[in-house]
C-alpha cells in the first residue's frame, strides 16, 4: 500500500481514492464526488472481487436506523460513482450490479484499505437524531483528521446548491429553499462575508472544479452538501472545503423533524462558526440560539412562494402569493411568510400588473404583521425600508430601516444594493459607489447587484464606467430588460443615438414586442432622427412618469410638469430618481422642478 500524505490511498486504473478524506483524482486531477457517494465508493474498493450486499451497506454507510429511503439513496450514489467514473451498468469496468443482491467492485485494486467500521448503533427511539461524523473510515485516524488544528484561516465562504437526493424534480424547491435559508443564517455571522444565493445559484448540478468556483467568488472555503425530506424528516449534509485546495476540512449530517428545522440550520450555522473559528458576538449568539418550531406544510408551502418569487415574472409572482397565502393559512405566526407576501405585492406594483391602490393596502398590512411577530427579521427591516423610501418619502426611517436590515445580517446583499441606490438618490454618491461596490463583492455573479453599480456610476456622472458595469450586467443575464433600460438611458445622454437604438430594440425584443413594431422605431429614427424617435415613444408611453422623461428630452417642460405631478399623486416610485439623475437635467432650473423636489422633502 501507498500512503499519500494525507493518508491510505488506493489505485485503480486511472484512479486514486483517498479513504480518509475521499478526494477521487484521474491522473492526479481531483474530481468532484459527494460524501455519501464517496463513502460507498471506499467500502466497494475496500473489498474487490467480493459481494457487498445492500444490507452491509446500509450498515456501514448509513446504519440502521436512518428514516432515509435506502434503496433511493443507495440507487443515487451508485449513479453518481458511475458518472464520475465513466462507467456503464450494461458494460461495467469498475461495479457490477447484482440484482437484489447488491454490488461487486471489479477493477483490480493496488492497496485496499481495510474495511470502513459501520456506524455504532443508536438506542431506538431517539427524537433528535446526534450529529455523525462524515468520512470513509471510522476510529481514531478519523477523528484526528476532522478536529485537526491546522484548518486555514476563513474569512469568507459560499454555499453550493445543496443536492436534492429525492430523485423527484418536484422536490427542488425544497432543495433550493433550504439553500438559501442556510445562506440567510450564515450571513448573520458579522464575521464572515457569505455570498448570496444569487451568484450561488449560478453553480446548480455545476462540474466546475472547487478551486475554480473559489477564484470566481474570491472565498477562502464553501459548503457542499445534499438535503433530503421523507416521512416526516429532513436530513442534511454539510461539507466544508478549503477553496483554494478542494481539501475537506470538517463534515457532519444533521437529522431533525421538518417542524425543527429552523433549528437544524441554526445548528449548521454554530458549527460552520466553531470551525472556521468566527467569533460571535452575545447578540449573534443568542440568534442564532432562538428559533420557533414551523409547521411543516407551512414550511414547505412557503419554500415554494420562494421558489417562484425568485422566477421575477408577473405570473410567476401570482403563484407566489397563492404560497405565502397558504403558508399564513397553516401558520399564522410565520413571520418570513408575510414578508414573502408583502415584498411580492410590492413587485407587482413596480411592475405594473396590481394597481397601488390595490397592491399598497396588501403590502403595508402583510409587513405589519411580519414585524409585529418578529421584529428582528432583516428581511422585515429591509422591505419596510424600501417601503419608506419609494411609497413614503421618509428618508430618515428609509436609511434607519436599511441600516437595521444590515446590522441583523451583514450579508444581506438585496439590501445593499438597495440601499446604495437609496443613498444615491439622497446626493451621497460617494457613500453610494462604496456599498454598491460591497454588494458586488457579496453577490458578484448578480445581475441585479451589478445593474445596481452601474446605476450608480449614472447617477455620479461617472458614464465610462456606468457603460462598463452595464455590459457587465448583461453579460451576466442578456435578458435583463432593466439593465438594457439604463444603459439605453446613458447612450442617450452622452449623444449615443445608434447605440442607444440598438439597446432599445434589444429591449424591446426581450419585452415581447412585435417585429413591425420594432421595424417602425428603426424606419422612424432613420427617417426624423433621435427626436423623432422619441415623439414615437411618447405616442406609446403607459405612465405619466415615463411620458414626463421623454417630454423633457423633447423640451415640453409645461407637459411634463403636468405629467409629474400625476405621478406625484400617485406617489410613484420612480419619482425618486429626480433629485439626483442625469436625466431629469433638462427641467432642472425650473423653478416647478425645485418646488416638487421640496415638496417631496428632499434634502437640500
Amino acid at each position: 500500500m501507498r500512503n499519500s500524505p494525507t493518508g491510505p490511498v488506493v489505485r485503480f486504473g486511472v484512479f486514486e481514492l483517498d479513504a480518509e478524506t475521499g478526494e477521487l483524482r484521474k491522473g492526479g486531477v481531483l474530481l468532484r464526488l459527494q460524501p455519501q457517494p464517496a463513502k460507498v465508493l471506499a467500502l466497494l474498493a475496500s473489498r474487490p472481487g467480493e459481494v457487498v450486499t445492500r444490507e452491509e451497506i446500509r450498515e456501514h454507510v448509513w446504519g440502521n436506523e436512518t428514516f432515509i429511503e435506502f434503496d433511493q439513496g443507495l440507487n443515487h450514489c451508485i449513479k453518481q460513482i458511475r458518472a464520475v467514473l465513466g462507467d456503464q451498468p450494461d458494460a461495467a469496468r469498475f461495479i457490477q450490479t447484482l440484482p437484489k443482491r447488491g454490488y461487486r467492485f471489479i477493477a483490480p485494486v493496488e492497496g485496499a484499505p481495510p474495511e470502513p467500521e459501520a456506524p455504532k448503533r443508536r438506542r431506538p427511539g431517539t427524537v433528535l437524531v446526534a450529529a455523525v461524523l462524515v468520512g470513509l473510515l471510522g476510529g481514531a485516524a478519523l477523528i484526528a483528521r476532522l478536529f485537526r488544528p491546522d484548518i486555514p484561516r476563513i474569512a469568507s465562504i459560499a454555499v453550493l446548491p445543496l443536492e436534492n437526493l429525492s430523485g423527484d424534480p418536484e422536490q427542488e424547491f425544497f432543495a433550493d429553499g433550504m439553500t438559501e435559508e442556510l445562506i440567510t443564517t450564515l450571513g448573520k455571522i458579522q464575521a464572515l462575508r457569505v455570498i448570496s444565493r444569487t451568484s450561488m445559484m449560478r453553480y446548480k448540478r455545476t462540474q466546475t472544479p472547487v478551486p475554480r468556483i473559489a477564484r470566481e467568488l474570491n472565498v477562502d472555503a464553501l459548503i457542499e452538501g445534499t438535503v433530503l425530506q421523507a416521512d416526516g424528516r429532513v436530513r442534511v449534509t454539510a461539507n466544508l472545503l478549503h477553496g483554494p485546495t478542494d481539501r475537506h476540512l470538517w463534515a457532519e449530517t444533521y437529522e431533525r423533524p421538518l417542524d425543527d428545522v429552523l433549528s437544524l440550520q441554526r445548528e449548521i450555522a454554530r458549527a460552520v462558526a466553531r470551525q472556521v473559528r468566527a467569533n460571535l458576538s452575545p447578540e449573534e449568539q443568542a440568534r442564532l440560539a432562538r428559533s420557533r418550531p414551523v409547521h411543516p406544510e407551512a414550511h414547505e408551502m412557503y419554500l415554494k412562494g420562494q421558489y417562484h418569487y425568485y422566477r421575477w415574472k408577473k405570473q410567476e409572482f401570482a403563484k407566489a402569493i397563492t404560497y405565502f397565502e397558504r403558508a399564513i393559512a397553516l401558520d399564522p405566526d410565520f413571520a418570513a411568510a408575510y414578508v414573502g407576501l408583502a415584498k411580492t405585492y410590492g413587485w407587482q406594483w413596480i411592475q405594473g400588473s396590481l394597481p397601488p391602490e390595490q397592491a399598497y393596502p396588501k403590502f403595508r398590512a402583510a409587513l405589519k404583521r411580519a414585524l409585529e411577530i418578529d421584529d428582528a427579521l432583516p428581511e422585515a427591516h429591509y422591505v419596510q425600508a424600501v417601503a419608506a423610501w419609494y411609497f413614503y418619502w421618509n428618508w430618515e426611517q428609509a436609511e434607519a430601516e436599511f441600516k437595521r436590515a444590515l446590522e441583523l445580517n451583514p450579508n444581506f446583499e438585496e439590501a445593499r444594493f438597495e440601499y446604495a441606490w437609496f443613498l444615491s438618490t439622497m446626493g451621497r454618491e460617494e457613500e453610494a459607489i462604496a456599498e454598491a461596490e460591497r454588494a458586488v463583492e457579496g453577490d458578484p455573479l448578480s445581475a441585479p447587484a451589478n445593474l445596481a453599480l452601474g446605476s450608480v456610476y449614472f447617477v455620479a456622472r461617472r458614464q465610462d464606467r456606468a457603460i462598463a458595469q452595464l455590459l457587465n450586467t448583461i453579460q451576466l443575464d442578456p435578458n435583463d430588460t432593466r439593465a438594457y433600460q439604463f444603459l439605453a438611458g446613458v447612450y442617450e445622454k452622452l449623444g449615443l443615438y445608434e447605440e442607444a437604438i440598438a439597446t432599445r430594440k434589444r429591449l424591446m425584443v426581450l419585452s415581447g414586442a412585435r417585429p413591425e413594431a420594432i421595424a417602425e422605431m428603426e424606419d422612424v429614427f432613420r427617417r426624423e432622427g433621435y427626436e423623432g424617435e422619441l415623439r414615437w415613444r411618447l405616442k406609446r408611453a403607459t405612465h405619466p412618469y415615463s411620458a414626463a422623461l421623454i417630454q423633457a428630452r423633447l423640451g415640453m417642460k409645461d407637459e411634463a410638469f403636468a405629467n409629474l405631478e400625476k405621478a406625484y399623486a400617485q406617489h410613484w416610485w420612480a419619482m425618486v430618481q429626480l433629485n439626483r439623475s442625469p436625466a431629469w437635467d433638462p427641467l432642472r432650473s425650473d423653478p416647478r422642478f425645485e418646488d416638487l423636489l421640496r415638496r417631496m422633502n428632499f434634502p437640500r
